[in-house]
């Protein structure tokens, strides 16, 4: 497999190691989001002061309003975190 297609199949498996936990495994509750995040992507919580960052993270997520993100809605987060990273090096390397 090439890079990207490596890259691709980790997020989806990523996605499917955290969703489920309820029995729905298309989607993630605001629980697994949170353990997802603390786990997968700890310097993004890493405050730790703000305790209702998950559930207002999974608010601007959620584009269909059921309280819980699937995996459309979680990709957008992850291309527009990857798009900010992206920005951020793309910055600091002009500096």
């Amino acid at each position: 497999m090439t890079e990207l297609e490596t890259a691709m199949g980790l997020i989806i498996d990523v996605f499917a190691r955290y969703s489920g936990g309820d029995g729905r495994r298309q989607t993630l509750t605001k629980g697994e989001l949170k353990q997802l995040m603390e786990k997968e992507l700890p310097g993004f919580l890493q405050s730790g002061r703000d305790k209702d960052a998950v559930g207002r993270l999974l608010k601007d997520l959620d584009a269909n309003g059921d309280a819980e993100v699937d995996f459309s809605e979680f990709i957008v987060f992850v291309a527009a975190l990857t798009s900010a990273c992206h920005k951020y090096f793309a910055q600091t390397a002009s500096k």
